[in-house]
């Protein structure tokens, strides 16, 4: 699978830093098989037969939603990302075309809409996640999904394991942050929130059109 490997756009980071999903680093295994645990749990109790994922990067969930049989779609904003999901989806015969090029910001109603939205790893990096939550909002018929890094844990591990000394653990491309607390809170504002996970070290809600 191609990953973007901290390929950058227009001076924003799009897409992984690396292949997360493929690390033979043990203690980067078990943590993503928390996070995927979570997800696959949320999205089976969603039980939707359409999904859009919104800030797909290059395409690993929602290809494999894709071939479970589900309906799947993705966007992302980033021309060099959604080049190579496209790319990802064509070696595994799959339409290039389930990936589209859309902000965040620019999702409308009725063309992006879906029986369950999932938006992971995305609202950190947005300069206004109120205006992203806003546009969720509007595109969310039935179920969300939605995730980010749980601070101060997510910066503190970076740090542990040796990486971005110089901005304290702070992830290249991630301008906001969050508490669990803190992002349920603001999601609440816009969804009802009906289940919380926090696979280590991310806060990941499951939530309603209110």
């Amino acid at each position: 699978m191609k990953i973007s490997g901290g390929l950058q756009e227009d001076g924003i980071v799009v897409g992984n830093n690396y292949d997360k999903y493929a690390s033979k680093n043990p203690i980067a295994r078990w943590l993503m098989e928390g996070f995927s645990s979570s997800l696959t749990t949320l999205v089976h109790q969603a039980a939707p037969q359409t999904i859009h994922e919104i800030g797909c990067g290059e395409g690993y969930w929602t290809l494999d939603w894709k071939q479970k049989g589900i309906h799947a779609r993705g966007s992302d904003f980033s021309e060099k990302v959604i080049a190579l999901a496209q790319d990802n989806a064509r070696a595994r015969g799959l339409p290039p075309s389930m990936f589209a090029l859309r902000s965040i910001y620019e999702i409308e109603p009725g063309q992006d809409s879906a029986d369950l939205i999932v938006c992971c790893e995305v609202l950190e990096h947005l300069e206004d996640p109120r205006a992203g939550l806003a546009a969720l909002q509007r595109v969310t018929t039935n179920h969300l999904i939605v995730s980010v890094p749980r601070e101060p844990l997510w910066c503190a591990l970076n740090m542990a394991r040796g990486k971005y000394w110089s901005s304290l653990g702070n992830t290249p491309g991630h301008i906001q942050n969050w508490s669990s607390p803190a992002f349920i809170r603001l999601v609440g504002e816009y969804f009802q929130v009906l289940e919380i996970r926090k696979p280590l070290p991310w806060t990941m809600l499951l939530c309603k059109k209110a």
